[in-house]
């Protein structure tokens, strides 16, 4: 193929944005903190918890204090999202803008994995003075 010399109607998916996750026993997740899997496959606050998967921000807050492993559900958006950024050496600068960032909880990213025990959040979309704008595939 030769390279584009004029528009082009290029096909794209539309996947859903939002997912619903069952949540992990006695977990309480709070609206607009970050979501992992955990590693039994169920909804939990992000931690720095290397097992953990990190899957998006939480619509609502929800509680299954109490509750059993999925006995309560909580809906988690994709996107790009505003979270507070780390301190001194993980401080997140703009030269780090799509660079892979890590979970230091529900509301903190950061630069480094911290020598493995950090999962990844996401990739770092821009980076302001309120914080770090988190991309979530």
């Amino acid at each position: 193929m030769v390279a584009l010399t004029a528009a082009r109607n290029t096909p794209a998916r539309l996947t859903p944005r939002t997912r619903t996750v069952p949540v992990a026993a006695n977990a309480v997740i709070q609206q607009g903190g970050q979501v992992q899997i955990n590693a039994s496959g169920f909804a939990v606050p992000a931690t720095a918890t290397a097992a953990n998967i990190t899957i998006g921000m939480a619509k609502a807050k929800v509680d299954n204090t109490g509750g059993a492993n999925g006995a309560v559900s909580v809906d988690v958006d994709r996107g790009i999202f505003r979270f507070g950024n780390s301190a001194a050496a993980d401080l997140i600068a703009r030269t780090e803008i799509t660079a892979t960032v890590y979970v230091v909880d529900d509301q903190t990213v950061a630069k480094t994995n911290s020598g493995g025990t950090r999962p990844a959040a996401g990739k770092c979309f821009d980076v302001d003075a309120s914080g770090v704008w988190v991309e979530y595939l």
